[in-house]
């Protein structure tokens, strides 16, 4: 009987220290997975939240540094609009004489003038348009400017193009848009035959100068048909009406 209980008593405490070692381990176990889990969270852990701040940076870094290097042209536009607005109000207020400009619609840098041919000059009478462009550099480069009107006149070739000094080699910032369309209406009073953009209508200006003024007044005619011959417009519309 004795040897039953010993024996009794000796598989109980077997029992009772396997069921002490299985609750050790998994208390370990446990204790192991928290530590992991603090540890991810750590700044230096490959969980999503360092990525998500490490972006958010990147993009502020990346907006600073766009507006830094701005390009330059963006800020040369900026400008060339500041002094073209400038000048269009200027030119509103107080046009040149025989002569208006204006933008062509909302583009700033486009615009379209007319010249009134001069009182003293063979191209009297006749209303002249021209086409102008103002270059993103403006006022550091000469706005072009082109005749659309077709004009007898030797410094002016027939695609409109017009020999000036001060829209080519003798430009200055400091001039305007006013100051070309006058400097044009000064070249139709007076040509410059010694550096034409036409050889035939300088000779012609030179060694005949009554002809060339009646061939520029022919030409000025033409150019003006309806001005100078207001009921030719009657007639076309009546036209127009009967197509």
């Amino acid at each position: 009987m004795s040897s039953n209980r010993r024996t009794q008593n000796k598989k109980a405490e077997e029992k009772a220290a396997q069921d002490l070692r299985s609750t050790a381990e998994g208390s370990s176990s446990s204790s192991n997975n928290n530590v992991a889990s603090r540890g991810a969270n750590k700044p230096g852990s490959s969980s999503t939240k360092p990525n998500t701040v490490s972006k958010a940076s990147a993009s502020k870094i990346t907006k600073k540094t766009t507006k830094k290097q701005a390009p330059a042209a963006v800020k040369a536009m900026s400008s060339s609009a500041k002094r073209i607005s400038k000048e269009l109000a200027e030119i509103s207020l107080d046009p040149p004489s025989n002569c208006s400009a204006g933008p062509k619609g909302d583009n700033l840098f486009e615009w379209v003038s007319t010249i009134a041919g001069p009182s003293d000059s063979p191209y009297a009478g006749g209303i002249f348009f021209l086409d102008v462009h103002f270059p993103q550099e403006y006022p550091f480069k000469p706005p072009k400017v082109v005749f659309r009107t077709r004009i007898y006149h030797c410094n002016i070739n027939s695609q409109g193009a017009i020999c000036l000094d001060i829209l080519k080699d003798n430009w200055s910032p400091a001039l305007t848009i006013s100051k070309v369309l006058l400097s044009i209406c000064s070249l139709l009073t007076d040509a410059n035959p010694h550096d034409p953009l036409v050889g035939s209508i300088a000779q012609e200006y030179l060694n005949n100068r009554e002809e060339h003024d009646s061939q520029a007044r022919e030409w000025t005619k033409r150019s003006n048909l309806v001005l100078f011959y207001p009921d030719m417009l009657v007639k076309q519309q009546r036209f127009d009406d009967m197509i």
